[in-house]
């Protein structure tokens, strides 16, 4: 640090002796510019902005005083950058013209300290360089700058009325904007930086989502794997052993083993994983299975899928509108060439199966649980409602229904077949075959009375959850299910805890053989089988000539495929399914003829061999 100057010491020079001998001289002539002074004020020196008497001040900034001269401000910005680097060594450069050389004070903008120079150009303190001029005057010695040692007196001492001055300091300058430039490329850096983590975090929430989509399919393949190993320990003690028993008309029970007469057998042809199938049914004409389902993943859409028969995996799927929601049934039209849909959307839709779109669409009250074609007549297709509704429709008249036939009951119709003409009805008359919980209801179209008739034999046989006809041979299977109703206090039908857990369960319920006789139906037997406790499945009766029948359902207690010969029905087949049967079809159309089940997300096709 520069040490600083005392009044005491002198700068000496070669001329020392020469000043000494001028001395009562320049008092006197000292003297005289003391008087002068005060009336000197037009020889004041004022330093212009830009001037080159500005280099004096280096790195200080001055405002332009008042008009009055009453007040001076001086602001040290160098000082303050010299006080924040306190700990290092101070040079020259860095505080030259920051303070007085006399007294290394700062410039004061009132009172004594005042910024001052002299006739060469350097600046002080206005008090110190006047003590200093006055000490050389008392020692009798000659006034000198301190800095350059030429001969001054009080004379030549200038007070600076400073306006803004400003050295630039052009490498300052320079640094300063290749700061700003880089501090600006940086924050470009950052920015993009900071685009890039979103679309990475983005890409990890896709990954995730996928990784955890893998996982739970994972997990349920190991369920799967785990239900098939203990599928198959339990196969070999459960095959052996009657699935139910027969309870026939008579009251007597026969065991269910496997027949050994029927000269027939099944093989799994194919297992299909299908996500969220529900549905479907077959065209005998393309040869093609119409499937409708919905994939799981969450606002997935509603799609009809169509799987050939002879190559399984050439799939085409056609999407519907959300207006159409959840499909409850579908099937095709005996020309094979429109699908009907009843939906949970209010919509009865005719999909043609040429160009995958939807020709007709009928506007529904209320759900729709069921459909069929009319077997004599292609154009004419019903539909069972929620409320217990029937609907009769001409697709040749798309504005309303033909009839609406009002049920026994509000319950919802979940199964409708069209029935062939009958000879003892009168001409013109269409024949319908229902069910809904109540049991099975015969309807007389296009005569009175409106209200369909109730088949008596089902009436107390429990809920009806599916029903299989076949038009060759007449043959109704309608599967029963055990009431959970109990009455309360005040009569009103409840259902208990018990019975609730229990109706998520597989139930002890019965299959019910009915055979049509002219406009009549028989009960021709039954058989008690595990149920489903709440789902309503599908259920099919095969046709495998010589007058021969087979129903075939879900045996909910192995989730099993079993195929029961009718009328006797005893237990011929038990094909595995590992899941419960959803629905249950056969084509006859292709060679050999498929049995083909749907259970779960898999659909499975059985080669039916004859032997």
């Amino acid at each position: 640090m520069p040490r600083r100057l005392t009044f005491d010491e002198m700068p000496e020079t070669d001329e020392e002796e020469e000043e000494e001998e001028d001395e009562d001289g320049d008092e006197n002539e000292e003297e005289e510019d003391e008087e002068e002074e005060e009336d000197d004020s037009d020889d004041e020196l004022f330093i212009e902005d830009g001037g080159e008497e500005s280099v004096a001040a280096v790195d200080m900034v001055f405002e332009v005083p008042n008009s009055d001269m009453a007040t001076t401000s001086t602001t040290y910005n160098a000082a303050a950058a010299v006080e924040e680097d306190e700990g290092s060594e101070w040079n020259r450069e860095e505080i030259d013209g920051l303070f007085c050389p006399i007294c290394m004070e700062p410039w004061s903008s009132s009172g004594e300290h005042l910024p001052s120079c002299l006739s060469c150009g350097h600046m002080f303190g206005m008090s110190c360089i006047k003590k200093w001029l006055g000490q050389c005057r008392s020692s009798a010695k000659a006034g000198k700058c301190p800095q350059c040692n030429k001969k001054c007196t009080l004379k030549d001492v200038r007070r600076i009325y400073g306006s803004r001055v400003v050295v630039v300091d052009e490498e300052s300058q320079k640094r300063i904007r290749f700061l700003e430039a880089k501090c600006s490329s940086l924050e470009k850096q950052d920015e993009e930086w900071r685009k890039k983590e979103i679309e990475w975090r983005m890409k990890m929430l896709v990954w995730q989502k996928k990784e955890a989509c893998w996982r739970e399919k994972y997990e349920d393949l190991n369920k799967r794997t785990s239900n098939l190993e203990r599928s198959v320990e339990e196969l070999g003690k459960k095959s052996s052993r009657p699935i139910a028993a027969l309870q026939c008309s008579s009251g007597s029970k026969l065991g269910l083993n496997h027949s050994p007469d029927l000269a027939s057998s099944f093989e799994l042809k194919q297992d299909l994983l299908l996500d969220g199938a529900r549905y479907f049914d077959v065209d005998h004409l393309g040869q093609i299975l119409v499937i409708a389902r919905r994939p799981t993943q969450l606002g997935g859409p509603h799609i009809l899928t169509k799987m050939s028969l002879a190559s399984p995996y050439e799939q085409d799927d056609v999407l519907l509108p959300s207006t159409v929601r959840s499909v409850r049934d579908v099937h095709v039209s005996p020309s094979g060439r429109f699908a009907l849909l009843a939906s949970m959307g209010k919509k009865l839709s005719v999909v043609s199966l040429e160009s995958n779109n939807i020709v007709v669409n009928y506007d529904l009250p209320v759900a729709a649980w069921s459909c069929s074609w009319d077997i004599n007549d292609s154009n004419y297709v019903y539909t069972g409602l929620q409320n217990g509704m029937v609907l009769v429709f001409d697709l040749r008249q798309t504005d309303r229904p033909l009839e609406t036939r009002i049920g026994l009951t509000s319950n919802p119709v979940h199964t409708i077949y069209s029935l062939l003409e009958n000879s003892a009805v009168p001409s013109g008359t269409k024949n319908l075959l229902t069910a809904s919980s109540v049991g099975l209801c015969r309807w007389d179209l296009g005569v009175v009375p409106e209200l369909p008739t109730l088949i008596d034999e089902t009436a107390n046989q429990g809920v009806c959850i599916s029903l299989a006809y076949c038009q060759n041979s007449d043959n109704i299977v309608a599967t029963f299910r055990p009431k959970m109703e109990m009455p309360d206090d005040n009569g009103i039908s409840q259902v208990s805890q018990t019975q609730s857990h229990n109706m998520g369960q597989n139930v002890l319920g019965s299959h019910v053989l009915f055979k049509r006789l002219n406009s009549r139906y028989h009960n021709f037997g039954s058989i008690y089988s595990y149920v489903p406790g709440i789902r309503l499945p599908k259920s099919t009766i095969l046709g495998i000539g010589d007058d021969t029948s087979l129903f075939a359902c879900g045996d909910d207690s192995t989730c099993n495929l079993a195929l029961l010969e009718l009328p006797s029905l005893t237990v011929t087949h038990c094909l595995q399914s590992n899941h419960p049967v959803r629905d249950v079809k056969y084509a006859t159309s292709v060679n050999p003829n498929l049995l083909c089940c749907l259970s779960e997300d898999r659909v499975q096709l059985y080669c039916h061999k004859h032997q």
